[in-house]
C-alpha cells in the first residue's frame, strides 16, 4: 500500500490550482485523472466557445459595411463547417498546452485512472490503494441531460459535443438560455444555422433585473426567435427526427443543443464512504471558506461542488482546498466579489449583489442607469444597445452590485468587481479617471445618476480637494 501526504482527485483548473498549493509543501503527493487531459475550458468550454463567437461576430459585422463607406458585403460567405474545423484547431492548441501543463506540474506523480474514495484516509485507483492524510476532490461538472432525452441518442448535443460535429445541424432548438445556450445560441445563429432557444425561466444569462433583462432579450431576439417561461418538451417521428413543442406549438429539428445546467461528476467516486450526510444531488456539505467536508482531512473545489461552475471560482477555490490539505489545519479565506460574464452581443454580466438578491434581503438602495442607445464610443461602434444599471447603499452610498447587457460589459464588469472588492462609496468611483471616448463613459453617467439620487445625504465633489491629492500635478 502507497502512502501519500495528500491525494487530489481530478486534473481540471479547480484540482490543478490545488496541486500548486500541496507542491509547495510536499513532494509525496498524487494526482489522479482519467483523462482526457487539458482542463474542461480549453477542451470544451471557455476557449472553443470564444474562437466560435469570434468568427461568428466578424462574419455578422458584414451588415454594418455599407453604411461605412465599404461595399461588397453581399458577395462574401461563411461555411459553419468550416468555421468548426477552426474552432477545433484552436481548441486542440489551448487543450494540447494546457495538458502539458498538467503533466510538468504532476510529474511522476500523476495516474490516469478512476479513482475511489473507500475512507476519509483511503483512495483506490488503477488497482492501487494509496493511504493519504487529505484528499482533494475535484471531479469537475458535465453537462446535464434529462434522463428521458437520451433516447434521442447523438440528436441531444451539449458543450462537450457541439464541437466535434463534422457538420452543423441546419436546424438547433437551443434549451436553456443561461450563459452557454446563449453563447453558443447566437453564434451558430450568425454562422448560419437556423436556431430557436426556448427556457423555462422568465429570464436570459441569469439577469434578475427586469429592465435590464428586457434589453437583452430585445437584442439577442433581433438575431434568433427566444421562448421563455414554459418548458420545452421532445418527442420524435416518422417524419421529423427531434419535435419541441413550447405551449401548444410544435416544430421540427435536426438537434437539440441541451444547455440546462451542469451535474457534479461523482458517479462511482465514493463519497458515501466518507461517512458524513449527503444531499439530495448526492453531494456533502462543506465550508466554502474552507473547504473542507465536515470535520474530515477532505476538501472539495470546482464545479463538483455544485455552488458556482466558474473558473476563476475554481481556481480560488482550488486555492483553498490545496493549503487547507498541505497544512492539515482549516484556514478560513475570504472569497472574492461575485462576478459572472456572458459573452454574447450585448455582453451580459452582474457584479456584486443581483437586484433579486438586494429586494429579497429588504435592503434599502438606489439605481444608478445609463442607456447605451445614446453612448457616444457605443455610437461610433455602431453598437449602441443595452442598459447599465448600478446599485448603491441608501445610507452609506457604498457601491453594491450591478447588472447590465452592454457592448464591453466584460471590461466594465471588472472595474465594478474591483470597486465591489474594496467597498468604495458612488462618489470614490466618480474620482477615478475616465478618458474620452471609450465605454467608460457609461459607467460615469450611470454613477452620476446614482449620486443624484443620494445627494440629499451626501456631498462629495468628483474631483479630490487640495490637501488628499495622491499625485503631484501633471503641469
Amino acid at each position: 500500500m502507497t502512502e501519500k501526504d495528500a491525494v487530489i482527485i481530478g486534473a481540471g483548473s479547480g484540482g490543478l490550482s490545488a496541486l500548486r498549493q500541496i507542491k509547495n509543501a510536499t513532494d509525496n503527493y498524487l494526482m489522479i485523472d482519467p483523462g482526457p487531459l487539458g482542463t474542461k475550458c480549453a477542451r470544451v468550454g471557455c476557449m472553443p466557445s470564444k474562437a466560435l463567437i469570434k468568427a461568428a461576430n466578424d462574419f455578422h459585422r458584414r451588415h454594418k459595411f455599407q453604411s461605412e463607406g465599404i461595399s461588397g458585403a453581399e458577395s462574401l460567405s461563411i461555411d459553419p463547417d468550416s468555421v468548426m474545423e477552426y474552432v477545433r484547431g484552436m481548441r486542440d492548441k489551448f487543450a494540447g498546452n494546457m495538458e502539458k501543463v498538467t503533466r510538468k506540474l504532476a510529474g511522476d506523480n500523476l495516474i490516469e485512472a478512476k479513482a475511489k474514495i473507500l475512507a476519509p484516509d483511503m483512495v483506490e485507483a488503477g488497482g492501487e490503494r494509496i493511504k493519504t492524510k487529505s484528499i482533494v476532490i475535484a471531479t469537475g461538472a458535465s453537462p446535464l441531460i434529462p434522463s428521458p432525452w437520451r433516447e434521442f441518442g447523438e440528436r441531444i448535443l451539449t458543450s462537450e459535443t457541439i464541437f466535434e460535429q463534422k457538420h452543423i445541424p441546419k436546424k438547433i432548438a437551443v434549451i436553456g438560455l443561461g450563459v452557454i445556450g446563449l453563447e453558443l445560441g447566437q453564434a451558430l445563429s450568425r454562422i448560419g444555422t437556423e436556431v430557436v432557444g426556448f427556457d423555462m425561466k422568465e429570464t436570459l444569462g441569469g439577469l434578475t433585473d427586469e429592465s435590464v433583462k428586457k434589453r437583452a432579450i430585445e437584442a439577442v431576439g433581433s438575431d434568433f426567435p427566444i421562448h421563455l417561461g414554459e418548458a420545452a418538451r421532445l418527442s420524435s417521428t416518422k417524419d421529423c427526427k427531434i419535435t419541441v413543442c413550447y405551449g401548444d406549438h410544435c416544430d421540427c429539428y435536426d438537434a437539440v443543443l441541451a444547455a440546462m445546467g451542469v451535474s457534479p461528476n461523482i458517479e462511482g467516486l465514493g463519497l458515501e464512504n466518507l461517512g458524513v450526510e449527503l444531499n439530495d444531488r448526492g453531494l456533502p456539505n462543506f465550508n466554502p471558506k474552507t473547504a473542507q467536508i465536515s470535520d474530515l482531512p477532505v476538501y472539495i473545489a470546482g464545479d463538483v461542488n455544485g455552488c458556482r461552475p466558474i473558473l476563476h471560482e475554481a481556481l480560488d477555490e482550488g486555492f483553498i482546498a490545496g493549503k487547507n490539505a498541505a497544512a492539515g489545519q482549516d484556514d478560513c479565506f475570504c472569497r472574492r466579489v461575485p462576478l459572472r460574464i456572458v459573452f454574447s452581443d450585448p455582453q451580459i454580466a452582474a457584479v456584486g449583489y443581483m437586484r433579486e438578491e438586494l429586494e429579497t434581503t429588504g435592503r434599502e438602495f438606489v439605481v444608478g442607469r445609463e442607456d447605451f442607445s445614446g453612448q457616444a464610443r457605443a455610437a461610433l461602434e455602431q453598437n449602441n444597445k443595452g442598459l447599465l444599471h448600478i446599485y448603491a447603499d441608501n445610507q452609506t452610498a457604498r457601491f453594491l452590485g450591478a447588472e447590465m447587457a452592454i457592448p464591453g460589459a466584460e471590461h466594465i464588469a471588472h472595474q465594478l468587481a474591483v470597486a465591489a472588492q474594496n467597498q468604495m462609496t458612488v462618489f470614490e468611483m466618480l474620482q477615478s479617471p475616465f478618458y474620452h471616448p471609450v465605454l467608460e463613459e457609461g459607467l460615469r453617467s450611470a454613477l452620476r445618476n446614482a449620486a443624484s439620487k443620494l445627494k440629499d445625504k451626501h456631498t462629495q465633489p468628483e474631483l479630490l480637494v487640495c490637501g488628499s491629492c495622491p499625485e503631484s500635478p501633471l503641469c
